[in-house]
């Protein structure tokens, strides 16, 4: 009987040390809550990481401030996790804290904004949008339905910009002025962030029309500042989507209600849906398979009022067909 008793035991002890050995705690600094985008790309790593038997997910909300985010990453050092998961609010400042990340040897994951330290510093994996893509296809796409209805004297443009300093609001706006160059009869007339948030969209979008003499184009650089926008538009007597065309970023599901109900002219896509990319990184990394140092960009669409107008790499596919297919 005590030879059993230590049988069990000691295959008790075996089973123990299996499981502790195929526990994975992974960590994930989000900037904070700031878009409809934000929330859904939360949701789905949230979702992928805690529904994966024996993996363990601490997560941090930076509330869009940096210095939360730096103290977030020092606290996973210090608990000793796994794998840090980091989507950074800004651009740049993130040399040192990242740097010792690569000291204690925790394996890195960037996802959606790229720091501008990627080149300087070790991280496994990286999965993101191709901003610069995203703002080319947004002035595009207003050039050519402007082109389809008529209009191409003349025309003023405002862009709305996200957060000073992200990677997204860096790449969507070389891309929109990179764009623009070859649409001559397109003038920016204002070129303002709004924070990637419907509040500060709306109060810019105000300011806006109280400031400048004509807007026939808004670019927001995601949809939420382009909700934000319409609201302003409306209470300033104005039809948005059709005094002002109106072109967003993201393809959040409001969006498409807003484009299905005329209020919005297009959304260039950029999905947040990266729950599956992180739990096949992790996987893969844990079997042995080591990824390049190429951010891994997934397949975006357009999505608007009419369909069929081509911009760079893909063809408008209309809203009103495709809404009940959104996830978020």
């Amino acid at each position: 009987m005590k030879k059993l008793l230590t049988l069990v035991l000691a295959l008790g002890l075996v089973l123990s040390m299996v499981a502790s050995a195929s526990a994975l705690t992974i960590a994930f600094s989000q900037i904070g809550q700031e878009s409809d985008w934000r929330t859904a790309n939360t949701d789905s790593v949230t979702a992928a990481i805690e529904g994966h038997e024996g993996w363990e997910f601490v997560y941090s909300d930076g509330q869009q401030k940096q210095e939360n985010q730096i103290q977030a990453l020092r606290n996973f050092i210090t608990q000793g996790v796994d794998y840090i998961l980091f989507t950074g609010v800004v651009t740049s400042g993130w040399d040192e804290v990242l740097t010792e990340v690569n000291e204690a040897e925790i394996p890195l994951i960037l996802l959606d904004r790229i720091p501008d330290c990627a080149d300087k510093i070790e991280y496994k994996a990286a999965f993101g949008g191709d901003f610069p893509l995203e703002g080319r296809r947004q002035i595009q796409w207003a050039a050519k339905y402007l082109e389809s209805i008529g209009k191409t004297e003349d025309v003023k443009v405002a862009i709305m910009e996200g957060t000073t300093g992200s990677d997204a609001q860096v790449g969507r706006t070389e891309g929109n002025l990179a764009a623009l160059a070859d649409y001559p009869w397109m003038e920016v007339v204002g070129q303002q962030t709004g924070n990637f948030t419907r509040a500060e969209g709306q109060a810019l979008m105000e300011s806006w029309l109280k400031s400048i003499e004509k807007i026939d184009v808004l670019i927001a650089q995601n949809d939420d500042m382009a909700l934000g926008a319409i609201d302003a538009i409306k209470a300033a007597g104005l039809v948005p989507g059709k005094d002002i065309i109106i072109v967003g970023c993201d393809s959040v599901k409001a969006a498409f209600e807003a484009i299905v109900a005329g209020d919005m002219n297009a959304t260039i896509e950029c999905t947040p849906l990266y729950g599956p990319f992180v739990v096949k990184a992790i996987e893969d990394l844990e079997a042995g398979v080591e990824y390049d140092k190429t951010v891994v960009h997934p397949e975006e669409g357009v999505y608007d009022c009419v369909g069929g107008i081509e911009v760079e790499g893909t063809t408008s596919v209309l809203a009103a067909d495709v809404i009940d297919e959104r996830q978020y």
